[in-house]
C-alpha cells in the first residue's frame, strides 16, 4: 500500500476537490499553450521513402520538385452534343486571366485539347510546396465557378490533388463527427448497465473526454519534434476513447466491488486505496504497455506512423494520469454521497444502529460465459484445440495477402472533384499517372546527360505501358534534369506497375545508367504508389519482432512470470492473424461488397497491417493485465492456480465484455465511412478485439492455464511459496 498509484489515490481522495480543480486546470493548460504554440504540419520532404523519395530529393535540389497543379476542364454541356471549340476557346481565354490575376498562382498552361476533340484544359500551377496546394485552392475553385457562371452554355470544373485532397478531409471529418455520434450514446448505455448510476456511467465518459481534449494540446507541442499529417487527432479519438473508458471502468469496478465486499466498514478513501493497490496498479502497468507498444511504430522510419505513434502515446500517457488522479478523488465524493444516502435510509427506517446487509459483489460472469467456462473446466485440452483451430482457420487468408497504397482512384465518387477527375482522365488517358526520371550530375555533362535521356524517351515511346509523351525539364544551373512520361493507366493498374519495373531494370540502366558518375532515380505517382508498400512490408518485420520482444518483457516484468510471457506473445500474434486473415477474407474479394458499402480493390491499405499489429498488442495487454492481474491476486493468497483462473476469468468477465463493447463500437463506427483506409482499419479492429475478447480471454487463455497449472507462475518465488503453502494447508481449510 506504498506504491506510487496508491499514495496518489490517497492523496487524491483525500483531497478531492483540489485533485479535480487541479485535472481541470491540467486540461485547460494543455489545449491552451498548445492551441497557442500551434501545430507543426508535416513537409513534403517529410513524407519521402524509398528510391521515389530519393528522386524526389535530388528533383528538390534542383528547383524541380512536385508543385501543386489544378486543372480545369471545359465540356459540353451533357446532351448538348459536340464541343463549341469558339466557345471553349474563349472560356479558356476567361479562365486564364481570372487566374493569373491570383497572387497564389504561379502559372497557367495555354488551352490544351483532348485527342478526341471534346475537352479543353487548362494546367494551373500554384505556389509553394506540394502539399500546401490546399491552402490556397479554394481561391481558384471560386474563379472557376465565376467561369462557369460566365459561361453556362459550357460545363467549365476543376479537379486537382489539392481540390480532391481538401474534399476528402471534409468528408473525413464529417463522417468522424457521425462516428462520434454513434460512440457516446452507446458507451453510456453500456456503463449504464454496467453500473446502474447515471452518475457512474458519467464518469468514464467525462474522464476520456477530458483526455482526449488535454492530448489534442499536447500533440500539437509534439508535432514541433514529430510533424503533423492529419492524423494524429484522429489517432487521439480513436485511442483515448478506448484506453479512456477502459482504464476508467477497470478503477470503478473494483471500487465497487471493494465498498461491497466492505459491507460500509471502510470509509470511502479506505475502499478508494485498496481500489488503487489493484486496478490502480493494473491500469498503470497496462499504459505503459500500450505506450510502448506504439513507440515501436517510431521503427517504420515513416512520418506518418510517427504521428500515429506520438498521439497514440500522449493520449495513453493523459488516460493513465486521469486514472491515477481525478478518478479517485471522483470515487471518493461519488462513495461518500452514496454512503450518506444509505445511512439517511437505515435512519428511515430505523436501522441506525443495526448492521447493514450490503449486497456482495456479483462474480460477472454470466450465463454464455459461465457456460463456456465450465466447458473449459471440465475439458480444457479439446477447447484450446478448439479454439486455435477456429483462429488458425480465419488467419489462413493471410496468405493471400496483397498490400497496396490507397490510390486516388479508389476515392468516393460522391466529391464532385472525384467525378471531374473521371471525365479528365477519360479525356486526357495520359494524366492518369506519370513516371519521373531524376538525374542529378555535374553541370558540364548536361548535354551528355540530356542525350541519354533523350534515349531513353525514345525507348519508352514505343511502350504500350505508356503513352508515348514526354516532358524534359533541366534545373536553371544544368545540374538536375528530369524526364517526365506519361502513363496511360491508374496506378493501382498492373500496366503502370510493369511501366515502372521496365524504367528502372531496363531503360534507365542502358542509357544513363551507363553514364559513369551520375546519380539517377526515378520517382513519380507510380514509383510513389508501388515503393510506400513496399517500404511497409521491409519494416514489418521489424516491427512486429519489436512487438513481440515488448509483449514478454512488459509481461515478464508485471507477473513476474516467463511462462505468462510466452504466452502473451502467442496469444496476441493468433489474434492479430485471425482478424488480418478476416480483413483479408472480407476487403479482397467482392461478395461483402454490398454488406459493407464499399468497392474491393482487390488489396489492403499498406499502412492497415502496422497499424493493427501495434493498435491491438498495446489494447490486448488492457485485457492480458486486468485478467491475469485478479488471477494472480488470488493464486498469491493461496488459491489453488485452477480455481484462481477460473475464479479470475469469471470475476473479469464483466467488465472485460463491457470494455470490449465500448471499444468495438469505436472501431466499428468507422465501418460506414468513406475512405478506404479507414474503413479496412476500423473492421479489423474492431474484429480483433471481438475476437480477443471472447475467445483468447475466454476459451484459450484458461484453457492453457488450466494445462499449465503452477508452471503458469515459473520462475516467480513468491508464488511457489504461496502455492506451496496453500497446499501444506489445505487440510485445515473447513470449506463451505
Amino acid at each position: 500500500m506504498t506504491k506510487l498509484p496508491v499514495r496518489v489515490a490517497r492523496w487524491s481522495a483525500g483531497h478531492p476537490w483540489r485533485a479535480i480543480t487541479g485535472w481541470f486546470l491540467f486540461v485547460v493548460l494543455c489545449l491552451g499553450i498548445g492551441t497557442a504554440v500551434g501545430g507543426n504540419a508535416a513537409k513534403s520532404a517529410d513524407f519521402r521513402i524509398g528510391e521515389a523519395g530519393r528522386a524526389e530529393a535530388l528533383a528538390a535540389q534542383g528547383g524541380l520538385q512536385q508543385r501543386p497543379v489544378e486543372r480545369v476542364l471545359i465540356t459540353a454541356n451533357p446532351g448538348a452534343g459536340r464541343l463549341d471549340v469558339a466557345a471553349a476557346t474563349a472560356a479558356a481565354l476567361d479562365v486564364t486571366a481570372r487566374m493569373r490575376a491570383l497572387p497564389d498562382v504561379d502559372s497557367v498552361s495555354g488551352p490544351i485539347r483532348s485527342a478526341d476533340g471534346t475537352a479543353l484544359r487548362l494546367d494551373v500551377v500554384i505556389k509553394g510546396p506540394e502539399l500546401e496546394g490546399d491552402q490556397h485552392v479554394d481561391a481558384l475553385r471560386a474563379q472557376t465557378a465565376q467561369a462557369q457562371a460566365a459561361h453556362p452554355s459550357l460545363r467549365i470544373e476543376e479537379t486537382g490533388d489539392s481540390s480532391i485532397g481538401k474534399a476528402v478531409d471534409a468528408l473525413r471529418d464529417k463522417d468522424l463527427s457521425k462516428t462520434e455520434m454513434i460512440a457516446l450514446p452507446i458507451t453510456l448505455i453500456t456503463m449504464l448497465v454496467v453500473f446502474a448510476s447515471i452518475a457512474m456511467a458519467l464518469v468514464p465518459l467525462l474522464l476520456a473526454i477530458s483526455s482526449i481534449l488535454a492530448a489534442v494540446g499536447l500533440s500539437m507541442l509534439a508535432s514541433h519534434v514529430f510533424p503533423d499529417t492529419g492524423v494524429g487527432v484522429n489517432i487521439i479519438l480513436l485511442i483515448g476513447m478506448a484506453v479512456g473508458v477502459d482504464y476508467t471502468l477497470f478503477y470503478l469496478k473494483r471500487e465497487r466491488e471493494e465498498r461491497a465486499r466492505s459491507g460500509g466498514r471502510m470509509s470511502p478513501q479506505a475502499v478508494v486505496e485498496v481500489a488503487a493497490a489493484t486496478s490502480g496498479r493494473a491500469v498503470v502497468v497496462s499504459g505503459l504497455a500500450v505506450m510502448v507498444s506504439s513507440a515501436t511504430m517510431y521503427l517504420a522510419d515513416d512520418v506518418i506512423f510517427a504521428n500515429i505513434a506520438t498521439a497514440a502515446i500522449v493520449v495513453t500517457l493523459v488516460a493513465v494520469i486521469s486514472s491515477m488522479t481525478v478518478l479517485p478523488a471522483l470515487l471518493a465524493k461519488l462513495g461518500a454521497r452514496a454512503q450518506r444516502r444509505r445511512e439517511r435510509k437505515q435512519a428511515r427506517a430505523g436501522l441506525r444502529h443495526k448492521t447493514a446487509r450490503t449486497r456482495q459483489p456479483e462474480s460477472g460472469a454470466g450465463p454464455v460465459i459461465s457456460a463456456l467456462l465450465r466447458a473449459t473446466s471440465k475439458r480444457p485440452a479439446v477447447t484450446l484445440a478448439a479454439g486455435v483451430i477456429a483462429l488458425l482457420a480465419l488467419a489462413s487468408p493471410l496468405l493471400g495477402l496483397n498490400l497496396t497504397d490507397m490510390g486516388p482512384e479508389t476515392y468516393p465518387r460522391t466529391i464532385p472533384a472525384m467525378q471531374t477527375f473521371d471525365r479528365l482522365n477519360t479525356a486526357f488517358p495520359e494524366l492518369k499517372a506519370m513516371n519521373q526520371v531524376v538525374v542529378s550530375a555535374d553541370a558540364s555533362r548536361a548535354q551528355e546527360v540530356r542525350a541519354a535521356l533523350d534515349d531513353l524517351a525514345q525507348r519508352a515511346k514505343s511502350d504500350p505501358d505508356m503513352a508515348g509523351t514526354a516532358t524534359l525539364r533541366t534545373s536553371t544551373d544544368g545540374r538536375v534534369s528530369l524526364l517526365e512520361l506519361a502513363v496511360p493507366h491508374y496506378v493501382s493498374d498492373k500496366a503502370a506497375r510493369q511501366s515502372l519495373k521496365d524504367i528502372r531494370e531496363n531503360y534507365l540502366p542502358a542509357t544513363v545508367g551507363k553514364l559513369p558518375g551520375v546519380e539517377a532515380a526515378v520517382t513519380g505517382d507510380v514509383a510513389r504508389f508501388a515503393d510506400y508498400p513496399e517500404h511497409q512490408k521491409q519494416k514489418l518485420p521489424l516491427i512486429v519482432g519489436a512487438l513481440l520482444l515488448a509483449t514478454f518483457a512488459m509481461t515478464v516484468f508485471a507477473f513476474r512470470s516467463v511462462v505468462l510471457g510466452l504466452i502473451g506473445m502467442l496469444l496476441n500474434l493468433l489474434s492479430a492473424g485471425a482478424s488480418l486473415g478476416l480483413l483479408v477474407l472480407v476487403f479482397q474479394g467482392t461478395w461483402a461488397e454490398g454488406l459493407l458499402s464499399f468497392h474491393s480493390t482487390g488489396s489492403i491499405g499498406s499502412r492497415v497491417p502496422l497499424l493493427l499489429f501495434v493498435i491491438l498488442f498495446g489494447l490486448s495487454m488492457d485485457y492480458q493485465v486486468f485478467v491475469i492481474s485478479r488471477i494472480r491476486e488470488a493464486a498469491l493468497s493461496g488459491v489453488p492456480t485452477r480455481q484462481a483462473v477460473l475464479q479470475g476469468i469469471g470475476g473479469s468477465a464483466r467488465v472485460v465484455t463491457s470494455a470490449a463493447l465500448v471499444m468495438v463500437t469505436v472501431f466499428a463506427s468507422f465501418v460506414p465511412l468513406h475512405i478506404m483506409e479507414m474503413k479496412q482499419m476500423g473492421f479489423s479492429l474492431a474484429s480483433a478485439v471481438l475476437l480477443d475478447a471472447f475467445v483468447i480471454r475466454v476459451v484459450i487463455l484458461p484453457s492453457l492455464m488450466l494445462l499449465l497449472g503452477n508452471a503458469n507462475w515459473w520462475p516467480s518465488r513468491g508464488m511457489r511459496r504461496a502455492q506451496t503453502a496453500e497446499s501444506a494447508d489445505r487440510p485445515l481449510v473447513k470449506v463451505g
